[in-house]
């Protein structure tokens, strides 16, 4: 019976010091789903200093899924329309884009450049991706709103 109680009250304690012990896990955001641009902010250091409305029928429209992105993009004042397809991942502050493909001019671009990293802001409905330049200050935003 001694036995018995001991392994009961061992049970009992390795129950208490794991509820005790195990905490919930950090829950990160996610940027998962499809996302409109509805503006830009330009910045002066780290202060917005203009917010630029988007002229009538230009489009960008961005879908990340599974680590995977896909952008597109249209502007009346451009007969050409633009797209890129690519991965990324995000931390808690920061947005990689790896461009792999797209348009003509893109596909031009990423002879110099196929990583696009920026500063993020992001909340369920709404996230800022923001240009930082080499001395960390805040250049240019662009600003999505959620629509899936």
């Amino acid at each position: 019976m001694k036995k018995f109680i001991g392994i009961v009250f061992l049970m009992l304690i390795l129950l208490v010091g794991t509820a005790t012990t195990t905490s919930t896990p950090h829950t990160m955001h996610s940027i998962e789903g499809t996302w409109e641009q509805v503006s830009f902010f330009n910045y002066d250091e780290q202060e917005v200093t203009d917010t630029v409305l988007l002229p009538e029928g230009y489009r960008q429209v961005k879908m990340f899924y599974n680590g995977k992105i896909m952008w597109s993009r249209t502007n009346p004042n451009d007969t050409i329309g633009r797209f890129g397809f690519g991965h990324y991942r995000i931390t808690e502050n920061e947005l990689i884009e790896t461009i792999e493909f797209g348009d003509y001019q893109m596909m031009q671009a990423l002879d110099t450049l196929s990583v696009f990293r920026f500063e993020l802001i992001l909340d369920n409905g709404s996230y800022s991706q923001i240009s930082v330049d080499e001395e960390g200050n805040r250049t240019f935003s662009e600003n999505y709103k959620r629509i899936d």
